[in-house]
């Protein structure tokens, strides 16, 4: 495994659990407030939120950082 990867906070967490456990903890409208997106906002749903995510680096970036600081606090 290469250095990189072992030192990833991600490693073995899926996109799906990640924004599962951001949205329990913070809920639609959490999210919606620190990522500025409409798949959050307009009939939320993991599902088209995961679609969204997959195609939108920049906004995927911003929900793994939420999670990677909430995890390291």
């Amino acid at each position: 495994m290469s250095k990189a990867q072992s030192n990833n906070p991600l490693q073995g967490i899926t996109l799906e659990v990640l924004l599962t456990e951001l949205v329990a903890r913070y809920g639609w409208d959490g999210l919606a407030r620190m990522v500025d997106v409409r798949c959050f906002k307009s009939d939320p749903s993991i599902k088209s939120s995961l679609t969204f995510l997959r195609k939108t680096p920049w906004a995927r970036t911003q929900v793994e950082e939420i999670y990677i600081g909430r995890n390291t606090k």
